[in-house]
């Protein structure tokens, strides 16, 4: 015998289906996603390949972030912010700007060489400069992306400077780009295949430079430890 269900059976029914959580976790997504344009390529990235990296069929993807370009720019933005968070944290006020400076460049290497893989350099680099030349919209997230890590490290050197760790004269502006220079060419040259001990060695060469004789160094072995630069 078929019962009949009652008007606010079948309205909590609806109501429990329309409030059913996500069938996806949006973090994990986006993770699969940049790792896919990360390792082959923006345009060489199918919406298969990311359809197997999020674990998302097609019209999900596109229900829940929007065609191909719009997945990528919220991959890239989630990227730069967690670049942005990295930073804050390794260039703290209570250690030298040295070793400030050298966590920074040692997260990025940590980054850029995954575990048991080849180097793959900087996601934002290794994907945006190539397709910011023909879409404003990438090369605008990719150069905003660009100018906070010159600010973050501009502030930092300032900071440095007032606090007598570097001379009078220091450029925090100049040195701030230097450093970020720094980070684009550990990039570049995790992606040709440099050793990540190289890099690690050209990173410490960076600081020596930008913090000048008036500053410390951090030791070959890659301890912190302050010592003069003579």
């Amino acid at each position: 015998m078929v019962q009949k269900c009652s008007h606010a059976e079948t309205t909590g029914a609806a109501r429990r289906r329309r409030g059913r959580p996500r069938a996806y976790d949006p973090e994990a997504a986006l993770r699969g996603a940049t790792q896919a344009f990360w390792t082959a390529g923006y345009s060489a990235t199918t919406l298969v390949d990311l359809a197997a990296a999020t674990g998302m069929n097609r019209p999900s993807l596109y229900a829940a972030f929007g065609d191909k370009r719009a997945l990528y720019l919220k991959a890239l933005e989630r990227y730069w912010q967690l670049s942005y968070a990295g930073m804050h944290e390794a260039l703290a006020y209570h250690r030298p700007l040295d070793q400030a400076l050298m966590r920074v460049f040692r997260k990025a290497l940590s980054l850029y060489f995954p575990t048991g893989g080849a180097g793959r350099g900087c996601f934002a680099i290794g994907t945006a400069t190539t397709e910011a030349v023909a879409d404003p919209k990438i090369r605008a997230a990719f150069a905003e992306g660009l100018r906070r890590l010159d600010a973050s490290f501009e502030e930092r050197i300032r900071v440095a400077r007032d606090a007598g760790e570097l001379g009078r004269e220091a450029d925090p502006a100049a040195l701030a780009k230097l450093a970020s220079a720094t980070l684009h060419t550990l990039a570049l040259r995790a992606r040709a295949g440099m050793p990540r001990a190289e890099l690690e060695g050209l990173a410490r060469q960076a600081v020596t430079v930008i913090i000048g004789k008036t500053g410390s160094a951090v030791e070959p072995n890659g301890s912190e430890a302050r010592q003069s630069i003579g």
